[in-house]
């Protein structure tokens, strides 16, 4: 040990040691980067990164080692031979590969370390190829523990070097990986020097082709800063283009391609970041939770690439408004989040107003003007949430009570929200348990003829009976089903309850039930229809499907063949609800229904607004130019059962006849024989088809 140091020390020149050791440590830490760039790559680009590895990692053990030389002192004259001079570079850079290569392949300790010590063992190749070449006037006498000792420290530090490169235990590796390196070229050299004697000898001369000292060290120094320049400025290039990408990919997985507004995972990141500062830092925060109102219907009848113009042209607008301290980013389909910081409950409100107003701005495309609404619903932090989870889901709990009390209203979260939220999930949960121990059960409203009032038909609606919240209104479940999909699966109950009982009776009435959207958007329907009919024995003329036209807007082109596969059984399909949707005069046109029910709304205010009485008057009159018979709902007193009569409205159902009521209060209507009143009614739509007419026609000629 003390002979190494002494070689280091007295027999090497300081200005060329220090030179030597700063283009070992720079080259061995480029060299170990490149080669971690090996261990990542693939096909050509690995051998690329193999080659420049190779190339720098050899050229700097073998510019270190003559640098070093060129600072050794010696009694006698020296220089070095060109070929074998050469001859060590072409090793150094060759076994650097060579090595490289394996441990870049290796996927075991052994071969990953089998490589380094190839590298190691090429250092001392390198090395004594390059004393083979150094040419003195004398001789050179060698110890051979030194030499073996510079074998074995070269190979174990080499193999070092590859393992914390390919097998890395913390972040640091790489580091004590070009150390590794930097020991093994070192020690290798000076091990290998302090085993070397020179013995002067005059009779020994020099050959006359030499590299003089001057010459090889501006060579070396000048191929070596060439060298590192070139692999610095790869290596440099290439991280800088890794971190482009990086920054690109985390850009795309951090934001939606459609908007270019920040997705779900960057809110969540956002939003996690306010909520964990510290607690003096932690300012008030309120996030803003709204979707789209009609944008499924703009969809449906626009198609996709509408709906794709409205989400881009209301993420742009909603970019445009958000001031410091304001995020916001779309979460679903047509679902946005958010959150601003360091607010007043006047300043929440406010964004809230002006986000609304904006998603209300008409949207231009090929030629249409796309509107769509919203309601916002806020939570606030601190508050009463604890979690993330928490704050999302009040935000969401008061957007939709938002919701139920107007288009474009906005609402803050209460804790009694919560309780309903509760309920409504508490609903959805036992509403299947209720159908397995039979709560639910049918009610029956009439309908009648407007001019003998004798039972035409009857709507079949349907009642849950809770054991501990007895009778729940339709409204209250219904929506929750619809919902949580249940509604498929109540529906097809109802309709084999329905069929079953109405199968029983004497009275052979017609019975009206409602279908669902999912239930008409299901593909099954008319197999599921044909075999409840089969199996309860119901003629198939006496089952009436009713439908709104929110389940014919979704699918126009489904709706359309499942309604001609219902009525190709014997089936009656009529529109409920008509006034209330979206297209009422073009869906008439395209489906075949054989009766069109005016919604309560219409019919509520015939006898006290104009307007009403001028929606069911034209209904009237367009339902008989197509032969389709007209049924008025939410009658409930003689006025409006005497307009109904005058403008030629032949069916009615409402109040004034009845309550819906369980089976037991039809009894008397469904198993006594048909009244005389009665027969005459399955009549009345033949016998007073043209008396109809002429009463509409006279109403056409006054207006």
């Amino acid at each position: 040990m003390l002979r190494v140091l002494s070689c280091i020390t007295v027999e090497h020149s300081l200005p060329h040691l220090i030179f030597a050791i700063v283009i070992c440590v720079l080259g061995s830490m480029l060299s170990m980067r490149l080669f971690t760039r090996v261990r990542r790559s693939q096909g050509l680009q690995k051998t690329n990164w193999l080659f420049l590895s190779g190339f720098v990692g050899g050229s700097t053990i073998w510019t270190t080692h003559f640098i070093a030389m060129l600072g050794y002192q010696t009694p006698v004259a020296n220089g070095y031979e060109p070929t074998l001079t050469l001859l060590s570079l072409f090793a150094a850079v060759a076994t650097t590969m060579i090595g490289f290569a394996i441990a870049s392949i290796a996927q075991n300790s052994a071969l990953i370390g089998a490589g380094g010590v190839i590298v190691g063992l090429g250092i001392a190749v390198m090395h004594y190829v390059g004393i083979a070449g150094y040419e003195i006037e004398g001789r050179l006498e060698w110890q051979t523990s030194y030499v073996v000792a510079s074998l074995v420290l070269a190979g174990l530090f080499g193999a070092v070097a590859t393992n914390r490169v390919c097998r890395p235990i913390t972040r640091f590796c790489r580091h004590g990986a070009a150390l590794s390196l930097i020991l093994a070229i070192v020690l290798t050299h000076f091990t290998g020097m302090a085993g070397l004697t020179i013995l002067p000898d005059t009779t020994v001369a020099a050959p006359a082709e030499i590299i003089s000292d001057g010459i090889m060290t501006g060579l070396v120094s000048a191929v070596m800063i060439i060298i590192l320049a070139l692999g610095a400025s790869t290596y440099i290039i290439d991280m800088q283009s890794t971190q482009a990408a990086v920054e690109r990919y985390r850009h795309l997985s951090l934001h939606d391609p459609l908007t270019n507004l920040a997705n779900r995972a960057a809110f969540n990141e956002h939003l996690s970041a306010l909520v964990n500062k510290p607690k003096d830092m932690t300012a008030n925060i309120a996030v803003l939770s709204f979707d789209l109102d009609r944008f499924k219907e703009i969809n449906d009848v626009h198609g996709h690439a509408a709906g794709d113009t409205v989400l881009r042209a209301v993420a742009e607008r909603l970019s445009r408004i958000m001031q410091n301290g304001q995020f916001v980013a779309r979460v679903g389909g047509d679902e946005f989040v958010a959150v601003m910081c360091d607010y007043f409950r006047s300043d929440a409100k406010g964004l809230a107003q002006r986000m609304l107003d904006e998603i209300a701005r008409p949207i231009e495309w090929n030629g249409h003007a796309l509107t769509v609404g919203s309601s916002i619903g806020i939570s606030t932090y601190p508050g009463q949430a604890d979690t993330l989870d928490d704050l999302l889901s009040q935000a969401d709990i008061a957007m939709y009570r938002a919701k139920s009390t107007a288009t474009n209203s906005i609402c803050f979260y209460e804790p009694s929200m919560d309780q309903a939220a509760r309920e409504r999930n508490a609903l959805a949960s036992e509403m299947r348990e209720g159908l397995a121990r039979g709560e639910f059960e049918l009610f029956y409203q009439q309908q009648n003829d407007t001019v003998t009032r004798g039972i035409v038909g009857l709507e079949v609606l349907l009642r849950w009976r809770h054991p501990a919240r007895g009778y729940i209104s339709p409204v209250e479940f219904i929506p929750i089903a619809e919902k949580t999909g249940f509604i498929i699966e109540l529906g097809e109950w109802v309709l084999r309850a329905a069929c079953a009982e109405a199968a029983t009776w004497k009275n052979p009435l017609r019975i009206a039930v409602n279908v669902a959207p999912q239930q008409l958007g299901d593909n099954r329907l008319p197999q599921i229809v044909h075999q409840i009919l089969l199996e309860t024995g119901l003629p198939a003329a006496r089952l009436e499907i009713e439908i709104t036209e929110s389940g014919i807007i979704a699918d126009h082109q489904h709706a359309l063949q499942a309604i001609r596969r219902l009525k190709a059984l014997g089936v009656k399909v009529a529109m409920d609800d008509y006034g209330t949707g979206y297209s009422s005069l073009s869906t008439l046109q395209s489906f075949p229904f054989d009766k069109i029910k005016i919604d309560r709304a219409f019919v509520d205010g015939v006898v006290t607004n104009k307007q009403s009485a001028a929606i069911v008057r034209s209904t009237l009159i367009l339902a008989a130019s197509l032969d389709i018979p007209v049924l008025a709902e939410g009658v409930e007193n003689e006025d409006h059962i005497d307009f109904l009569r005058r403008e030629g409205c032949l069916q009615v159902q409402g109040f004034l006849f009845g309550k819906p009521g369980p089976r037991s209060g039809i009894e008397a209507i469904v198993n006594g024989e048909v009244p005389a009143v009665q027969q005459e009614t399955v009549l009345a739509p033949v016998v007073k088809k043209s008396a109809v007419r002429e009463r509409q026609i006279a109403i056409l000629c006054r207006s």
